[in-house]
């Protein structure tokens, strides 16, 4: 299984983080993997969180495929 495949497996069962992308998978590069995704047709939404002063994106599927 890709770093892609696994990334989809795991928003298929809610929202992931880039850091929870290099704990669970290795993925140092979550946002291109996204970019991967999105290009064979997932709707991926991003929202910008900031927690403790810092800002991240978190990943979440909306509907499946796009």
């Amino acid at each position: 299984m890709t770093q892609t495949d696994a990334i989809l497996a795991a928003l298929k069962a809610g929202p992931l983080t880039p850091l929870d992308a290099l704990e669970r998978f290795g993925c140092f590069r979550m946002a291109a993997r996204v970019r991967d995704l999105r290009d064979r047709g997932h709707h991926i939404h991003t929202e910008i969180v900031e927690q403790g002063g810092k800002r991240f994106a978190r990943y979440s599927l909306v509907g499946g495929r796009g």
